[in-house]
């Protein structure tokens, strides 16, 4: 009997922000950060949905080191509150806050 050779498969890392291509997915996107509670994932969210907007357009507009801003939104980043806003407002979008659901 044969034994079928093994095929390597190689794996692409997934980048999400190929993914997002309308209003509506950096919403989603967004969405699902926010209820994780977690800050350095919503951060790396709003590093992807950059990403895909074009960091390099956003830093210049926001007058901002497109470095500086890859780093702030990377998970080893830690970007002010003030640059999350500046972010999203330039994306047009803005943070606002809901009552929390009873447990």
């Amino acid at each position: 009997m044969k034994t079928a050779a093994k095929e390597k498969v190689a794996f692409e890392k997934w980048n999400p922000a190929g993914d997002i291509e309308d209003k509506e997915d950096v919403i989603a996107y967004l969405e699902v950060a926010l209820e994780e509670n977690d800050p350095e994932f919503l951060f790396k969210t709003i590093g992807y949905i950059a990403r895909s907007k074009g960091m390099a357009q956003i830093a210049r507009e926001l007058n901002l080191n497109r470095e500086g801003l890859y780093t702030a939104l990377s998970p080893q980043g830690n970007p002010s509150f003030i640059t999350v806003a500046k972010v999203l407002d330039n994306l047009g979008f803005s943070l606002s806050v809901k009552l929390k659901p009873p447990a």
